[in-house]
C-alpha cells in the first residue's frame, strides 16, 4: 500500500518575543502569511522573512513554514 501526500496549503510564520509573563517566562506572538506558493524553497521564504523583520516592532524568535497535505492510500 502506497500512501501519497498531496500538499494543499503552505504558510510562513514569524514568531516574535512578546514580553514576559508574571513568572519571567518569555511570551510569543505569531504573524502568519497564508497562501505561500507551495513550490517556494526554504531559501526563498527565509529571504522574505528577513526582509519583513525590520518592519516589525518585536524581536524575532523563529521563522517557520507550515505545510498542510491530504494523505491518501492508493
Amino acid at each position: 500500500m502506497a500512501v501519497t501526500a498531496d500538499k494543499t496549503n503552505s504558510q510562513l510564520q514569524l514568531v516574535f518575543e512578546n514580553g514576559t509573563d508574571e513568572k519571567g517566562n518569555v511570551k510569543y506572538r505569531t504573524k502568519s502569511f497564508n497562501n505561500v506558493k507551495m513550490d517556494a524553497t526554504a531559501d526563498q521564504l527565509y529571504k522574505v522573512a528577513v526582509a519583513l523583520v525590520p518592519l516589525q516592532q518585536r524581536l524575532l524568535s523563529t521563522i517557520e513554514r507550515n505545510d498542510s497535505a491530504i494523505l491518501t492510500n492508493l
